[in-house]
């Protein structure tokens, strides 16, 4: 089978990539090993976080990286064994996370984000797939002073790009969910993000349009990409599939692609957890909670209450301990009334990321500056990943059909690691 792009990852990224590609016209084939939205994409907290322009940073100061140093700190993990392969990559963590530089991606990472919901609303109506969404913005609960003196210093920046918040007592936070507890001592609500019942489903929703409208899934192991004439084609279930172009969208998954054509990208990954519970006693939340500095989120989803955890630094493969799972349990469960387990096994999911906290998307270079001809990226998008699937979708696709971009693809361009 021949077509003009082969997008390589199922996720919402490559999803929606593929998507955007056909609704202009292409021939386009998703392939991933396993069904759309069934990898990271199905593991988050479900939010469109139009509000999140500042990242999640490297602690600065010394009390807090002693805190994740001596594991005090629950939303933060790590394996001795890693360290030392990833200290290079956390060093420059460090210094991308300076007040300076973090004001700096805040502004360029808002350039995707006010595009976020209406991307989200455009493809979700097409899809079919708006039930899957609510709006109501989210809820950040805090236990000290401090917690909400850090969460106020984002507010300046964040109203000048017309982003609404409010502080608010324990008794109005008890009053937007009245099933949580009052274990905390401020809130405040931020109404622009919306949520979903379900990313994985509302993945499988844009994959189905997709397919829908003449767009190929195929089942394949992307590391069988190969160079063929001018184009690339990779073996799958189905058959050889042939492209003109190829656009790498695999999340944590992209090194075992890029490596063997020269690519060197400084990409790590952010493992998290997540587990379902039941209410207890039938008791319900309206949308995402975040305590702060718990370090955990609770989120309705269709399948119960989705508890998803903070950040584990460690091999993308390395065997699951889901330590910081365990912690916030019982963390939130003084919080909110937690009932039994759902599933039997916590769910693993890997952020993929690069230390500048942006996201790769553009054409690739190779180690001789030279774009390599053909080969585009859009990973690395850390936390965000389900919040800006559909504007790097459209991003994607307007470069590669020589449209004039919604978004200034320069900051996020891949050639800026060199």
């Amino acid at each position: 089978m021949k077509v003009d792009t082969l997008v390589l990852g199922a996720g919402i990224v490559g999803t929606s990539v593929a998507l955007n590609l056909k609704l202009r016209g292409q021939a386009v084939a998703l392939v991933d090993r396993r069904g759309p939205g069934e990898e990271t994409s199905y593991g988050n907290a479900g939010l469109v976080e139009r509000s999140s322009i500042y990242p999640v940073a490297f602690p600065r100061d010394l009390k807090a990286l002693m805190e994740v140093a001596l594991g005090r700190n629950p939303a933060a993990n790590y394996h001795w064994d890693a360290l030392p392969g990833l200290l290079p990559w956390m060093y420059a963590y460090w210094k991308a996370s300076a007040p300076q530089r973090i004001l700096a991606y805040a502004r360029t990472m808002e350039t995707l984000l006010r595009h976020s919901l209406d991307e989200h609303a455009r493809l979700a109506a097409l899809a079919g797939a708006e039930h899957y969404f609510r709006e109501g913005g989210w809820l950040k609960l805090y236990r000290s002073p401090e917690g909400l003196d850090n969460e106020r210093k984002e507010f300046p920046l964040a109203r000048q790009y017309g982003l609404s918040m409010r502080e608010l007592s324990v008794d109005e936070a008890l009053a937007l969910e009245p099933d949580l507890r009052p274990d905390f001592t401020s809130a405040v609500i931020w109404t622009d993000p919306h949520s979903v019942s379900s990313p994985g489903g509302v993945t499988g929703a844009y994959a189905r349009h997709f397919a829908a409208l003449g767009g190929v899934l195929r089942i394949g192991d992307a590391r069988g990409l190969v160079r063929l004439g001018s184009g690339w084609a990779m073996s799958t279930a189905d058959g050889l599939v042939e492209a003109r172009e190829v656009v790498v969208a695999l999340g944590p998954w992209a090194d075992d692609v890029l490596r063997p054509f020269g690519v060197r990208l400084p990409l790590a990954v952010k493992r998290g957890y997540h587990m379902h519970y039941r209410g207890e006693g039938g008791a319900k939340l309206s949308r995402p909670v975040l305590d702060e500095e718990g370090g955990y989120v609770i989120t309705p989803m269709e399948l119960g209450i989705r508890l998803t955890t903070g950040v584990e630094f460690a091999r993308r493969d390395a065997r699951k301990t889901p330590v910081q799972l365990e912690r916030t349990e019982a963390i939130a469960r003084k919080l909110f009334p937690l009932g039994a387990r759902v599933e039997a096994e916590p769910w693993m999911g890997c952020r993929p990321a690069f230390p500048d906290m942006l996201p790769a998307i553009g054409p690739v270079s190779g180690p001789d500056g030279e774009k390599v001809r053909g080969l585009w990226l859009a990973i690395g998008h850390q936390h965000l990943g389900f919040t800006l699937g559909p504007i790097t979708g459209r991003l994607v696709a307007e470069m590669m059909s020589g449209e004039t971009p919604a978004v200034d693809p320069a900051p996020f361009a891949p050639s800026r690691f060199g």
